[in-house]
Formats: C-alpha cells, sequence, structure tokens
C-alpha cells in the first residue's frame, strides 16, 4: 500500500513537472513579430546593414515583447547572418531574391524591394510589424500587434508609406501577390510600395486605429496614426515634433539615400541625424569604423608634422627655357595645379572617411584631413597659410551656425545659415584673389621658375633646380 501511494505521488510530481515546463515554453514563444529585410546588390549595403543592427537593438532596448526578424536574400554574407543572430537576437530567414519584373534598370536600388512580400510567408506569427532600417524607434510599439490583417500610414495624402505597416501572414495572401507578380499586374512605382499600395487600394477609406483597452486584436484593415511615422521633414520645419493623431513613436528618414541619418555628414546638416547615431552609440558602437578612424588620424597628423619640418619648399623641378611661350604655359599649368590641389585638399578627406562613423568623429577628421592636404599645397607652391585655409574656416562656421541649438524654428535656422553663406562669401573671394596673386609672385621667382630674360646660359639649356 505505502509502495503504491509512493508511486502515486512520484507519477504526480513528474506530471507537475512535465506541465509546468511546456507552461513556460509557451510563455516563452512570441506569437508576434518585428521584421526587416536585408538583400545585397546595392553600392550602400554595409550602410544598411549597420542600420538594420542599431533598429533591432533599439527595439531590444526598449523591451519589445516579440521576435525580432530579418528576412535575409540568399546573398548576404554569413558572417553578417551570423553577426544578426548571435549578437542581435535576430532570427534570420533566408530567401531567394524575388523578380522584379517592373525594374527597367538593372541598378535601381530598389529593384529587389519586392523581398518585403516575404513578410506575408511568416505564418508561425499572429501579427508582424514590418519595417525599413530607416525607422528610429523612441518608444515601444507593441500595441500595433492588435491593429486588424493590413495597417499602415498615409505620410502622403493619398499614398500609403511601406516604411512601417502591419499585416498578419498569410500563405493565400503571399501567393495571390506573387501570381500578381508573374502576370505584371500594375505597379505605379515599380518597387514594392506601388505593387503593395495596388493591392491594398481601398486603405484610405478605412478607420483609424486606436488599441483596444482590453488587449484584443482587431480584424479588418485600418489606417494608422502618423506618430508611427513620422516624417523627418516635419521636424526641420518647427525643430520639434508636434504630430497629431496617436503617439509619436517612430521617425522615418525617406528621401534621397545620401542624407540617411546613419552618414556623419547627415549632421549638422539635418538635425535629427544626432539622435540616430546616440542610438548606435547606446546599441552597436563603433569599434568597427575606428582602426580606419585611428589610421587616417595618424596619417594626417604625420603629413602636418613633414610639412612643417619640410617647408618652405618641396617643388624645385623646374627648367630654364629659351621660348618665352612655353613658359608662359608652364606657368599657366603649374597655376591650374596650384588650384585643383587645394579643391583636393578639400574634398579627398571627405570620400575617404568612413561614412558611418559619428558625425563628431567625421567632421574633426575631415577638418584635420582638409587642413593637412593644405599644407602640402601651401609648401609646394609657396603659398600664405592664411588665404589657403578660408575654406577651412568657413566650413568649421558654417558647422557651427547649423549646430546651434537654440533656434526657434526651421525658418529661422535656414536664414540663419543663408545669412552666414552670404557674409562669407566675399571673404572667400578675396582669398581665391589673394591666391592667384600669390602664385603669380611665387612662378616668377628664381627659386621656382628664373625668367628668360635674367638666364645667361646658352640657348637650349635648360638647368635643374
Amino acid at each position: 500500500m505505502i509502495g503504491r501511494v509512493g508511486l502515486l505521488l512520484v507519477l504526480l510530481i513528474a506530471t507537475t513537472t512535465i506541465i509546468g515546463a511546456e507552461t513556460t515554453s509557451l510563455k516563452g514563444v512570441n506569437r508576434n513579430a518585428y521584421a526587416t529585410m536585408m538583400y545585397m546588390g546595392t553600392p550602400r549595403d554595409y550602410e544598411f546593414y549597420v542600420a538594420t543592427r542599431v533598429m533591432l537593438r533599439s527595439l531590444t532596448r526598449l523591451g519589445v515583447e516579440a521576435d525580432l526578424v530579418v528576412i535575409a536574400s540568399l546573398d548576404v554574407p554569413l558572417r553578417w547572418v551570423q553577426t544578426l543572430e548571435q549578437e542581435d537576437g535576430a532570427k534570420v530567414v533566408r530567401v531567394k531574391n524575388l523578380n522584379n519584373p517592373y525594374c527597367i534598370n538593372p541598378n535601381w536600388r530598389f529593384k529587389l524591394t519586392l523581398n518585403k512580400l516575404y513578410a506575408w510567408s511568416l505564418v508561425n506569427y499572429d501579427r508582424v510589424v514590418m519595417l525599413d532600417a530607416d525607422n528610429l524607434f523612441l518608444q515601444k510599439t507593441d500595441e500595433l500587434f492588435q491593429c486588424g490583417q493590413f495597417c499602415a500610414v498615409f505620410i502622403n495624402p493619398c499614398i500609403f508609406h511601406t516604411g512601417l505597416f502591419v499585416l498578419q501572414p498569410s500563405k493565400k495572401v503571399f501567393n495571390d501577390m506573387i501570381h500578381e507578380i508573374e502576370i505584371g499586374r500594375e505597379n505605379q512605382d515599380g518597387a514594392d510600395q506601388g505593387f503593395i499600395g495596388g493591392h491594398f487600394p481601398d486603405l484610405l477609406d478605412r478607420p483609424m486605429f486606436h488599441p483596444p483597452l482590453n488587449g484584443t486584436q482587431l480584424q479588418g484593415s485600418y489606417r494608422l496614426p502618423l506618430g508611427y511615422q513620422m516624417d523627418a521633414s516635419y521636424y526641420y520645419l518647427k525643430l520639434h515634433w508636434s504630430v497629431p493623431c496617436g503617439p509619436n513613436s517612430v521617425i522615418t528618414f525617406p528621401g534621397a539615400p545620401w542624407l540617411k541619418p546613419w552618414y556623419w555628414w547627415s549632421w549638422p546638416v539635418l538635425p535629427l541625424g544626432i539622435q540616430w547615431h546616440e542610438q548606435r552609440r547606446l546599441t552597436v558602437g563603433y569599434g568597427a569604423e575606428m582602426i580606419a578612424v585611428l589610421i587616417q588620424s595618424i596619417f594626417y597628423l604625420g603629413i602636418i608634422a613633414v610639412t612643417r619640418l619640410a617647408r618652405p619648399n618641396l617643388s624645385k623641378l623646374c627648367y630654364r627655357h629659351d621660348d618665352n611661350k612655353s613658359a608662359f604655359l608652364l606657368r599657366t599649368g603649374l597655376k591650374l595645379i596650384a588650384i585643383w590641389s587645394i579643391l583636393a585638399a578639400y574634398t579627398v578627406p571627405f570620400f575617404v572617411i568612413p561614412c558611418t562613423v559619428h558625425p563628431l568623429v567625421g567632421w574633426s577628421l575631415y577638418l584635420l584631413g582638409s587642413f593637412s592636404l593644405s599644407c602640402i599645397t601651401v609648401n609646394a607652391f609657396l603659398l600664405p597659410m592664411l588665404p589657403v585655409l578660408v575654406p577651412w574656416v568657413g566650413i568649421l562656421g558654417a558647422l557651427l551656425v547649423m549646430a546651434y541649438p537654440w533656434y526657434n524654428d526651421g525658418v529661422v535656422r535656414a536664414m540663419a545659415v543663408f545669412t552666414y553663406a552670404f557674409c562669407a562669401s566675399p571673404a572667400l573671394w578675396m582669398a581665391l584673389v589673394k591666391i592667384k596673386c600669390s602664385l603669380h609672385v611665387s612662378l616668377e621667382r628664381e627659386g621656382f621658375l628664373p625668367k628668360i630674360s635674367e638666364s645667361t646660359a646658352p640657348a637650349g639649356s635648360n638647368k635643374l633646380y
């Protein structure tokens, strides 16, 4: 009898343990997901990879109660996939690129955005919030999982934006969309936005989404409040957010790809760029770029040191000629080389800096690089330092004017920048005139290009300095 009671107790404990384990397992399974996509084949693949990582990490910091899914094409590098899975906590779904029959230019940057349709194939989830990588989350948005079968934001009066939308995964909807691609159904823009907009043409007439307080999921289609896709251009007019209809939760950066917030030059040109970089500083960090930054800094400092020690002249390879025309052509050519050298000093550093570094690091490295290369031009052509550095001072002043944080609104800021540019223009022109005069004087010097009248050498001879 005692043995039977003991056996029953053991079975009871085992059953309780199994039920508890199953319950714990069920609690650990998320029925919803935030998803984004990655594909290769554009000049900016790495930048969008970094942007994707920052967005995923920011969602994790906000404590969202959903899986993070990356729909990645098969050609995404394996090391990127491993980083997304192991360091960023994402579930990566590898997919084959969908053929885009609407793409005429093979180099078009939107040619593979139809991969976004794979979100409807994620049938393990009840709801999916599909995201572009240029979204900046200000707060948690898990209430979006209460929305219906399809929900999106109209940042354009007539066309909803596909940078963020909610969907209910469905194999049937996915297969219908693939069939529409195969038969070449009309697509207004040839990309994901035009295609999805054509699949849900009546969304504009749907009611506004308001999350039920009891947490239940809605059915049908809804328009999302503008606060879930706040176009950054709204901010630049007032320099603060004042978006009606729902919480101010997500900033989006549509528009020119070279003004996306992850580029170092995006701030202070666009004030919101620094907010994105603050998110990156708190999540992914900048370790991947700092080695290149350190190498460039040492290189530029070395140039400055060498040019200071090697002053005054690095260009003594000059010839004495009989022909005045030849001397004139030589002087003209050297003047053009000097002008192009100054232009190169202010452009080359811009293109060699890692484009996703922090703006403060990027601009500091740019100013250091342009100063060092300007020193080479000053030494090589015996130019005065100050006129050559007038553009350098002007750029620094423009950055300070744009970064000033206490403008009343964007109009005042734009007027301040315009006024500064107007006032700085005469100084730039005077510096250019001074450089031209200095070049003329330098090229007339005996040490640079001896005058023919002073030459006592026989005709046809030359002198190497």
